[in-house]
């Protein structure tokens, strides 16, 4: 027996975990307008939170926040603050949910308002490397096939992967073997083969020419060091004998 041999009740929480973290992710995305502050947006999703009885992943952390909401020039970790969100901004809003003590997360970017052509073409490279490493997602690949897969798409398309944030395994806690899954290809990633019963949170984050992420003044926001513009789109990810599960779909 290992890790990843759950029992079928223990697949249907994780199902709903993913159901429920899709379900306030996209009620976000229904709520979020111009004129609106990244507090005020993670004030709702909270209240969604509690209406569908699921803690927020990384409040438990010690987050000072329910979700991560990103703005342009933050691309990851974003503190939701008092800032009003404008037409033109680029928006990416992660979620990560315990229900039950069984974990979800997913995340999506969009600009908000008329999307200019640069935003359409990032936005459509990222859900790109998200689909292909996704297909990698299956019984007896390797784990590095998921990261040249993704790296492979990015860059098929003109774009960069930042390489010091990586996608994860969660199951009973938010992060959970296998710890991290290189975005990239990579000698250095760990071999290991996939097997049924793997739950992963795949998430690339595809950038306009930056390879890597680094700290603000701020604990917790990143950006990059030439203010390049990053998409991250992020699902829950069951293998199985079949092939992967995703289980947190729009």
């Amino acid at each position: 027996m290992n890790n990843f041999d759950w029992k079928e009740e223990e697949l249907k929480l994780f199902r709903e975990a993913g159901r429920r973290a899709a379900t306030i992710l996209s009620e976000m995305i229904n709520k979020l307008h111009t004129g609106m502050s990244a507090r005020v947006l993670d004030e709702y999703a909270g209240e969604l939170m509690k209406k569908l009885d699921v803690q927020s992943g990384p409040r438990e952390d010690g987050f000072p926040g329910n979700t991560c909401i990103s703005i342009y020039p933050i691309v990851a970790h974003g503190v939701p603050s008092k800032r009003i969100m404008r037409c033109g901004d680029l928006v990416n809003i992660d979620v990560a949910i315990n229900y039950k003590g069984y974990y979800a997360d997913l995340a999506y970017t969009l600009p908000l308002g008329e999307a200019r052509p640069a935003y359409e073409r990032i936005c459509q490279a990222g859900k790109k490397a998200l689909r292909n490493g996704i297909s990698e997602c299956r019984a007896g690949n390797d784990i590095g096939s998921i990261g040249k897969a993704m790296e492979s798409a990015a860059r098929s398309d003109g774009f960069t992967i930042i390489k010091n944030l990586c996608s994860h395994g969660l199951g009973k806690s938010l992060h959970a073997p296998p710890y991290n899954i290189f975005n990239y290809d990579s000698d250095e990633q760990e071999p290991l083969e996939l097997v049924p019963g793997m739950m992963l949170a795949l998430e690339p984050y595809v950038s306009s020419g930056a390879c890597r992420a680094k700290e603000t003044d701020n604990d917790w926001n990143l950006t990059t060091h030439n203010n390049s513009h990053v998409v991250q789109f992020e699902h829950t990810v069951l293998v199985t004998e079949n092939g992967p599960e995703i289980l947190t779909l729009l």
